[in-house]
């Protein structure tokens, strides 16, 4: 069976530029016939099919943005899009949103949906069942036809692209080295399932900051929940049979949820036990105590976000072989309130 090939194939097969592969595939008096009869062949040969909807989204400027977050749950993608849509709105473009609700399926076909030449380019946040499935495939098949793509906040090595994200290890470093400087010695983390690689990264910076600072790391200290199912026996079991001092929270929920089953458990916050979470939304605001948080600075990340997209879009040419990408990395501020009691 002959393998799906791209543009980006055949180019590196004959060692000749992207551009001249596509204007000899469209018979173009500019290349030359040898060089045609070559391309065209091996084309041929590899049953090279072009993909319409992709080149319709490529050649069309259209002045749409597609756009697709997660969920529409967790204030920060909220944040983000809002970004976005100013940005792209005071640029003149228009911006269409669609919800994978943490689906690989949902994810895909949204993309197909927007890549039928009504959109110029993508921005979005992977799903957490891509990142479980490890399939990047329907980005690569749209950035391989040269489309832009933008990834922010859940990002992967495994597409080249530009990318927005926050300082995920090192703002969770720094929040437990706050804790920790404020006396507190028995840190317990709350997380979700490893693959989602910013709960992966806010991981790592916790057990930095333990071991920087002489603190025994335990296993037992640390609460893994689904990134999306409800778990409240799990985190009551948890929290009523271990001794701790202080949380850090990679999202607001899971930190507004841990500070009212501790309530319900008889503890006193921040007195007995303090928290930090991630995002500093809504909930962070008008939890009871008010939870001190990370700022993740979403509307930031949208705006970037756009920037990067429209200024790849604006400046869209085809000649290159080889195409540069930047990750852009905003960095994070904790935002204190009474869940520490000022300590931190």
């Amino acid at each position: 069976m002959k393998r799906k090939i791209t543009l980006k194939h055949i180019a590196r097969e004959l060692d000749v530029s992207i551009s001249t592969v596509s204007k000899a595939l469209k018979n173009s008096e500019e290349i030359g016939q040898d060089t045609k009869e070559k391309i065209q062949a091996f084309a041929r040969l590899y049953n090279y099919r072009p993909n319409n909807i992709a080149i319709s989204l490529k050649n069309k400027k259209t002045k749409n943005i597609g756009v697709i977050i997660p969920d529409i749950v967790h204030h920060f993608f909220t944040t983000v899009f809002r970004g976005i849509e100013q940005y792209a709105n005071a640029k003149g473009y228009n911006v269409i949103v669609c919800v994978s609700d943490e689906s690989f399926d949902k994810e895909v076909i949204n993309m197909e949906m927007l890549a039928n030449g009504s959109i110029d380019g993508f921005i979005m946040a992977l799903a957490g069942e891509t990142q479980l499935k490890n399939d990047y495939n329907h980005l690569k098949e749209v950035t391989e036809q040269g489309i832009p793509l933008v990834l922010f906040d859940r990002v992967t090595d495994e597409i080249h692209c530009d990318k927005v994200i926050i300082n995920d290890e090192e703002a969770a470093y720094l929040a437990v080295k706050k804790l920790i400087a404020s006396g507190r010695k028995k840190i317990a983390l709350v997380t979700t399932e490893g693959y989602l690689n910013v709960s992966a990264k806010r991981t790592e910076g916790y057990y930095r900051a333990l071991r920087e600072h002489g603190l025994e790391v335990k296993p037992d200290l640390v609460l893994e929940l689904p990134y999306q199912k409800e778990d409240d026996k799990k985190s009551e079991a948890f929290f009523k049979n271990r001794s701790m001092d202080a949380v850090l929270c990679v999202n607001e929920i899971f930190a507004v949820k841990s500070m009212g089953i501790v309530q319900r458990l008889g503890k006193r916050v921040p007195e007995d036990i303090a928290f930090v979470g991630f995002t500093d939304g809504i909930l962070s605001r008008l939890s009871t105590p008010t939870l001190t948080s990370v700022d993740q600075h979403g509307e930031l990340m949208g705006e970037t976000a756009a920037r990067m997209l429209i200024e790849k879009i604006e400046n869209d040419h085809d000649q290159e072989e080889e195409e540069s990408y930047e990750t852009q990395i905003i960095r994070a501020t904790l935002v204190e309130r009474e869940s520490t009691l000022g300590q931190v």
